[in-house]
Parts: structure tokens; sequence; C-alpha cells
């Protein structure tokens, strides 16, 4: 278990993070999201070891972050960090060496990577030879072959297409079901909703959400109605508590005020005979984050 403990960092004038608290269970992912400059990337490198905080800890499975513990953490960091002239395999090996994995042992699973990942290209290759959706998935074999305990996915989809970012997708929840510690930060909402178990969003270095993925959403009420009947817009504005109305190809996407008006909003409809969609639901990850940026 990873366990962050009233962490606290400033640069000069600027707080980085205020009191950061949170918890990683095995076999858990943490889905971190937040503006630029939120914070995000302070935490992982405070958590990595490389900046200590002003106060508080960092523990992995109540023991410090030290070499030992560091080389149980795999980092899939935003900005790619290979060499683009060395061939593939060198540098897979000399990497997960660093992390006290033995060449061999390397060298033996390199082949097994190359096809899980469907990387077009040969182990022998230099990387710039790659496309660059290869190259990230050879990032994400150096991040994953010394099977980590504890592993970091900074904007791991960035850039991708729909099936590469599908085989980075199944690659997280497989670590996730191998009872790996995971801590997930995206600017795509989806995304994040689709992996997390839990999510935490920081701002100015402060934590404004922590929770379930349900428990964030619920928090709002279920205040979106999806709705497709015999109801026009000018019924539907007649109705108090709408606070938004949009309207494509017939289906009414309406947002309110309070999730009471959501029955009077059903009865008129069933009023008006039959419909073919009536769904009221909580606001989506994506909405609550707009939200939440938007608040002094």
């Amino acid at each position: 278990m990873l366990k962050v403990d009233n962490v606290s960092k400033s640069f000069g004038d600027v707080q980085a993070l205020t009191d950061e608290s949170f918890e990683v269970h095995k076999g858990e992912i943490l889905g971190l999201i937040g503006q630029n400059g939120a914070g995000k990337t302070t935490t992982f490198r405070i958590v990595l070891g490389l900046m200590k905080p002003d106060y508080g800890n960092v523990k992995f499975d109540d023991q410090k972050v030290d070499e030992e513990v560091l080389n149980k953490i795999g980092y899939l960091p935003e900005e790619r960090g290979l060499f683009p002239k060395m061939k593939i395999e060198d540098q897979v090996v000399y990497l997960a060496e660093l992390k006290g994995q033995s060449r061999q042992v390397t060298k033996n699973k390199i082949d097994e990577y190359f096809e899980k990942f469907e990387i077009k290209g040969k182990k022998n290759d230099k990387l710039k030879s790659l496309s660059k959706g290869n190259q990230q998935k050879v990032q994400l074999m150096v991040t994953l072959i010394h099977n980590p305990d504890f592993i970091i996915f900074d904007e791991p989809f960035s850039g991708l297409d729909p099936v590469n970012a599908q085989i980075f997708r199944d690659a997280i929840l497989e670590e996730k079901e191998k009872g790996k510690c995971i801590i997930f930060s995206s600017h795509n909402m989806d995304n994040v909703e689709e992996l997390s178990d839990r999510i935490m969003m920081l701002k100015n270095g402060n934590t404004i959400l922590n929770g379930t993925v349900k428990e964030v959403r619920n928090s709002y009420g279920r205040i979106k109605v999806f709705l497709e009947s015999q109801l026009t817009a000018e019924d539907l504005e007649q109705i108090s508590g709408i606070k938004d109305l949009k309207e494509k190809d017939g289906r009414f996407e309406i947002t309110l005020s309070d999730p009471e008006v959501g029955k009077e909003i059903l009865a008129q409809a069933q009023a008006k005979g039959s419909f073919q969609e009536f769904s009221q639901q909580p606001l989506s990850l994506d909405e609550i984050f707009k939200i939440k940026a938007r608040e002094n």
C-alpha cells in the first residue's frame, strides 16, 4: 500500500501542495486529476523520491522511499524518456537492470511483451525507426517488464489512436488484477472514470475532491436528464428548475437545479403519451471537473 501523509511543498512564495494525504491499496487504481499547475507533477516527484516534501512523509508498504522501494516502482512519464538511437532490446535490458532485474530475465521477457503490446518492429531496431505509437508501447514495456508492485501512469493515452489506447487500457487493468497499486493521471475524464476506483482532484495544491467515482458523482445528485418524448422545447421551458436545455435530433439533454424536478418532467412526458427515453443520472466526471476548476 502507498500512503501519502500530510505532505506539503512550497517553492518560494508558491505553495505547490498543502497537507496532501491519500492511500492507494493493492489492486486499486487512483485517478489523480487537476488542471496544469494543480500539483500532480510535484506529487509524482515526491512519491518517486525525486523531491523532498517540506512536511509529511511517503511510505510504500510501511517503508520510506529508498533504493529498495524505487526498484519496486514502474513509472510511465508524460514526456517519454527513451534513447532514440539505441536498439530497443539494449535499452530495455539496461533500464530493467537499473531496477534490479537480471539481463537474462529481461531478455527472456521481451518477445512476450512485443507480442502482447503488438509492437510493430524488431527488438534490434533503433527506437527512432518506430512510429510514435509503437515507441510509446516500448515505453510501456520498460515501465512493466521488471514486474513493479507500484505503478504511475502519467497521461498514458496521449497521442494514441483508439486501437493502441485499448492496448494500454488492457495493460493497466491487467496490472490491477495482479494486485498492483496504481496511480493514473489524465486530462481525459472518460478514461479516468472508466479505469479509476477512486479519484482525487488537486487545485492550487489543495485536495478538492477525494472518493470513489460513484461517491463523487452522486455528491452532486442526479441532476442530468436525457429525454426523448412528445414534449417540445417550449413545453420544457415552462418547467421551473431547469438550468440548461440542449436538443439534438429530438433528444433533450437537461440539467436540473434540483433532482426532484425530474419527477415533474417524467409526469409531463407520461401525460403526453408514449416516450422513447427518460434517464436521470448524476453529472459525468468531466462535468464535475469543469465545475470544480471554475470555482473560486
